[in-house]
């Protein structure tokens, strides 16, 4: 996936200006595919220039005004050939597993703290994500109402379903992240027998 797709699924519920495609991005699509505002500017303009977007100016405040952006057809057209493609699979740069790798260099106070702050960081993306999930469910997330006010009342069951199914897996690899770690305070208390264990 590139930064040019997620912006542009999140266009697809409706015009935006680039500080409400940023916040946007990030309390939806940022939870599966992460950029800083400083990329998601410059994208939005060079979007723009290829046609796949329009801006226009828009009051902002009593003397201001910011530009606004609209998905064009080569947008939606773009897009929809996207996601009809299917992905190949980047490779795999898992820092975590490789530091777990080699923790017969590490003490085993200094594993045992990097596995429950791996566990904790899981445990409160499980939190959040419920949350989100929950929200979508019901209709009430704020990047949902959005979307499904200016969808088809045909549409909305699916639009709910996917982005239901998309939160549970990342709520099911937290849960796994979880076991992982709590499988490694394990172990790492069995590989070193008579030490202190701090759980």
């Amino acid at each position: 996936m590139s930064l040019r797709y997620a912006l542009l699924a999140v266009l697809t519920a409706g015009p935006l200006t680039g500080y409400d495609a940023a916040k946007r991005f990030s309390s939806s699509v940022g939870h599966v595919w992460s950029a800083p505002d400083s990329q998601i500017y410059p994208e939005l303009r060079r979007m723009e220039r290829e046609g796949l977007l329009v801006g226009e100016e828009v009051r902002w405040g009593p003397n201001s005004t910011k530009t606004q952006y609209r998905i064009t057809d080569a947008g939606v057209e773009s897009f929809r050939v996207w996601v009809n493609t299917p992905l190949g699979y980047s490779p795999t740069r898992d820092v975590h597993r490789t530091q777990a790798a080699y923790f017969e260099w590490a003490s085993p106070e200094s594993a045992r703290q990097i596995l429950l702050a791996h566990a904790a960081h899981h445990a409160r993306q499980v939190e959040l994500l419920t949350v989100i999930r929950d929200g979508i469910k019901a209709g009430t997330d704020p990047a949902i109402s959005r979307r499904l006010e200016s969808a088809p009342q045909s549409d909305r069951e699916r639009i709910i379903a996917y982005k239901v199914h998309m939160y549970d897996g990342m709520i099911a690899q937290a849960n796994m992240e979880i076991d992982w770690a709590r499988e490694g305070l394990d172990l790492v208390n069995r590989m070193n027998p008579g030490r202190d264990v701090d759980q």
